[in-house]
């Protein structure tokens, strides 16, 4: 899908998918794309959907509309397109398109040697990184040019191979920093950018090569940066006072400079700002020349070139987080509008319990209180599920592992949902293997991943006339794994929603379901070094079969870990006295029997 993605301005960060055949862009709250821009017209363009692409067409607005830095009426998106609107800047992504350009491979015939006879022959080869071994070694070259040449090129190899990997703006400045200091051997240098959202320059990373005086300072000629900016020229200064471009009132010569270099950072599109390096020296000896000159006009041509790759890779890395800050804003919204949803069911039950509990005091009929009370623990159940599988899919934990019993584990998930089932008509059937060994999970994690695949198989047989969820445990010691499968012989999972139902708030249940339960099952299943696998044939149910790794010993370096608020860790299997029937003591003594019928 087409979109445009703010990466200057008041909406920085947002990104707005065009699903309109004609969306409007401008202030007013009326306008698909609302832009807080003071500058930006009430109705300032739309864009219109032909057969070509999208079309930016301005709307008689008081600033204009820019495309690529010109001023335009209309004018066809391509994907990197730039649209500015007031301060506003806009790049334009066309989305992924589906066609194959089937005419161009037409046109390539890859054969074998059975098809044709083989006619060319291999003369030579060279292994890959020959290449970067040559430029690494100029001094094999045979002339003095060439082996310039490879130094220099050597220098702009590793600056395309080295920023290009980094997308964070502080590593890549330290990164651009250490090609400089390796290249052109400065004593200072600094790099000077202009900020995205007001454009006053400002300083962002600064390197001396010796540990610099406490009270030293690198003071930059405002007169210098405006004419590099301006002219985007390269320069290299070496007597401020005697070169026309330049005022005495910033005379290198006053502030003790002998020679520097001040190049623009130039990206596709605009200029970032600069970077400058020199040579400290006392200002009177460079006037006489006792002290040779340091920089060439080859170390100039090298700066821009390196400037010019960095300038590139700014902008990526801006464009990048930009991108990325559109990705969070969008995750947040669908996380807060999704859960929201589910929040406002779960409140409209209590609401409705609640209700019922009120009216049977007042008219002191105790089967009302119960039958609202039920209603109302129903709810808080939901609010407690919801609440710990957000705690579980917010973070990355380590098991808080225990010697633990399976069997138990299961066993405890199947009475506690015996009332459920009951409810929805089904039965739960066990056949637990009595062979398992104990073995090392955090039991906690492994009953709340073993309620949630339950909770889906009954709500999955609702409405089937013998509905059963069958969980079985079983080892495998050829894979030292064992396994809890949980089956159902209900409705199934529609095929192409199988690869779906592990992404977070994909739900088949509609706004039954929160989406989370699943997600974070797979998420504690790979916790423990396992997984959840699932089979499903619409119309005839499915089966989850969660594997775990057989540890019979607790690993050493987890020791203990909580579900992750503070120091509190929030149990499953706490009794409730209150409520017998819905609450199993995971410490209490059970006999197996194999297979056992939980609910008829």
């Amino acid at each position: 899908m087409a979109s445009l993605t703010v990466i200057r301005g008041p909406d920085r960060g947002r990104r707005f998918e065009l699903t309109d055949s004609v969306p409007t862009i401008g202030r007013d709250a009326t306008n698909a794309i609302r832009l807080h821009d003071t500058e930006a017209s009430r109705h300032h363009a739309e864009l219109q959907l032909t057969k070509d692409g999208y079309i930016v067409h301005d709307l008689k607005s008081s600033n204009g509309t820019f495309l690529n830095d010109a001023r335009i009426d209309r004018g066809l998106l391509k994907t990197g397109d730039r649209v500015l609107i007031g301060q506003t800047e806009l790049i334009f992504n066309a989305g992924i398109s589906k066609s194959r350009p089937a005419e161009m491979a037409e046109r390539i015939s890859v054969v074998s040697p059975q098809q044709v006879a083989e006619s060319s022959a291999i003369l030579r080869a060279i292994k890959h990184d020959e290449g970067t071994a040559f430029l690494r070694n100029p001094e094999r070259a045979q002339s003095r040019w060439l082996q310039n040449a490879l130094s220099n090129l050597a220098v702009m190899y590793e600056t395309s191979q080295a920023i290009s990997r980094i997308s964070d703006l502080d590593q890549l400045l330290d990164h651009i920093m250490d090609l400089i200091f390796s290249s052109l051997k400065p004593d200072r240098s600094c790099i000077v950018l202009r900020d995205v959202d007001t454009g006053k320059l400002e300083p962002t990373a600064v390197r001396f090569a010796e540990e610099p005086d406490q009270k030293e300072t690198i003071t930059l000629s405002r007169t210098i940066v405006d004419y590099v900016l301006r002219k985007e020229e390269g320069v290299i200064v070496l007597d401020a006072s005697q070169d026309q471009r330049f005022g005495k009132a910033q005379s290198i010569v006053k502030l003790g400079i002998r020679e520097a270099i001040c190049v623009p950072l130039r990206g596709r599109h605009e200029t970032l700002g600069v970077v400058y390096l020199d040579t400290k020296s006392d200002g009177q000896k460079a006037l006489e020349k006792q002290t040779p000159v340091k920089f060439s006009d080859d170390h100039l041509r090298l700066m821009i070139a390196i400037a010019h790759q960095a300038g590139l890779a700014i902008e990526d890395t801006r464009f990048y987080q930009a991108m990325m800050q559109a990705e969070r804003l969008a995750a947040i919204g669908q996380t807060i509008a999704t859960l929201s949803h589910h929040i406002k069911n779960i409140m409209q039950g209590l609401k409705s319990g609640s209700y019922l509990v009120e009216m049977g005091l007042t008219d002191e009929k105790a089967d009302v209180i119960e039958k609202g009370w039920r209603i109302v623990e129903k709810n808080q159940d939901k609010i407690y599920n919801l609440v710990m599988d957000m705690l579980s899919f917010s973070k990355e934990r380590e098991p808080a592992w225990e010697l633990s019993d399976l069997n138990e584990i299961v066993r405890d998930v199947a009475e506690l949902m015996e009332g459920r089932a009951k409810d929805f008509g089904a039965t739960i059937k066990l056949e637990l293997d009595p062979e398992l060994p104990e073995i090392a999970v955090d039991p906690e994690a492994i009953h709340r991943m073993s309620l949630n695949i339950v909770t889906n198989a009954i709500d999955a047989v609702d409405g089937e006339e013998e509905g059963i969820v069958r969980l079985v445990t079983s080892r495998s010691p050829a894979t030292n794994t064992v396994k809890i499968v949980v089956s159902d012989n209900g409705c199934g999972i529609p095929e192409e929603q199988v690869e779906r139902i592990f992404q977070i708030f994909s739900s088949t249940k509609g706004s039954r379901g929160s989406g989370l339960g699943l997600p974070v099952s797979r998420k504690i299943a790979r916790e423990h070094g396992g997984d959840v696998l699932v089979t499903s044939h619409e119309g005839e149910g499915s089966t989850f079969e969660i594997e775990l790794p057989m540890r019979t010993n607790i690993p050493e370096t987890s020791a203990d870990s909580s579900i992750g608020i503070g120091e509190m860790t929030v149990s499953d299997f706490k009794d409730n006295k209150s409520d017998p029937d819905t609450s199993v003591g995971r410490n209490q003594p059970k006999e197996s029997k194999g297979n056992e019928e939980v609910a008829e």
